[in-house]
């Protein structure tokens, strides 16, 4: 079984489509029969991409554009091109994402960078695209990326952290919206990503780490946990399991129902006690 959305005939939107998990996704969708329309940054990135996908479908059924998801005026150039050559959107994945360095007390322009594409971006993109998906009154989905790093924020990259937060916040405040409108047959998802092998992991290497999927096993377990329904698709990786990401969610949860001191997994004082409670599982 396959989700009713991902039919022949209906149309998906990815943002940051034109590679790593997008581009996936993307290619997946074609490969069943949907139109796609891809939107990214950089016009020869977007030009490849773009014949990745049509050699799985046909050069018609494909449309890329140039499109800065910090800009809500490029969102609606983008819902309003979609709409004329494909009759609307039944599929939008806010996917879009950088990466980047960024500190607490660090200059503000990385964590403005940051802000205003992972979390504006999807923002954005749902707030122009979900009316106009409303009022088709077919069925439709939503699908934000989000990250584990926005649920248990470990030290590093905070604006980061911060972001992908705002993304699981909004997610969950537009699912409960969308189930509200009467009549309304558009759902929202959140796509929590493990370890995986793009462009924003990578970094200087070049070969896959054996602890990381690629986009396309990724792609195989979004879609499986689609189909069952789920909102919060929680995926592992060759590394980390379902198990030890429940654990590790759950001790970031109780840190404020102990009362423990901020992100205390990375408190030597708790360094023990934490070993111990993933030891422990269920």
């Amino acid at each position: 079984m396959s989700h009713p959305v991902l039919a022949a005939g209906n149309t998906a939107v990815i943002t940051g489509g034109a590679s790593g998990i997008g581009l996936a996704c993307a290619k997946r969708f074609a490969s069943l029969g949907l139109s796609v329309c891809i939107a990214d940054r950089g016009t020869d990135r977007l030009r490849w991409a773009a014949a990745e996908i049509a050699a799985l479908s046909t050069a018609d059924r494909v449309l890329a554009l140039e499109v800065d998801v910090r800009r809500r005026a490029e969102l609606e150039r983008l819902e309003g091109e979609v709409r004329e050559r494909f009759g609307g959107t039944d599929l939008l994945m806010n996917n879009a994402a950088i990466g980047g360095e960024s500190r607490v007390l660090g200059p503000g322009g990385p964590w403005q960078d940051i802000l205003e594409t992972n979390l504006w971006g999807v923002i954005h993109g749902s707030q122009v695209f979900a009316p106009a998906m409303i009022a088709r009154g077919r069925a439709g989905l939503i699908v934000n990326t989000g990250s584990k790093q926005g649920i248990t924020t470990p030290p590093g990259n905070p604006a980061y952290n911060v972001a992908k937060a705002g993304v699981k916040s909004f997610t969950e405040a537009l699912a409960h919206e969308l189930r509200n409108v009467p009549g309304g047959r558009v759902s929202a998802h959140l796509l929590i990503p493990g370890f995986v092998f793009t462009g924003m992991t990578r970094g200087q290497g070049g070969d896959k780490p054996k602890a990381a999927w690629t986009p396309e096993q990724l792609t195989d377990f979004f879609l499986q946990r689609l189909d069952a329904g789920d909102f919060y698709i929680l995926c592992p990786d060759n590394d980390v399991p379902r198990a030890l990401d429940e654990r590790r969610i759950l001790w970031a949860a109780g840190d404020i129902v102990e009362n423990r001191p901020a992100l205390s997994r990375w408190h030597p004082d708790y360094e023990a006690a934490f070993k111990d409670f993933v030891a422990r599982g269920g």
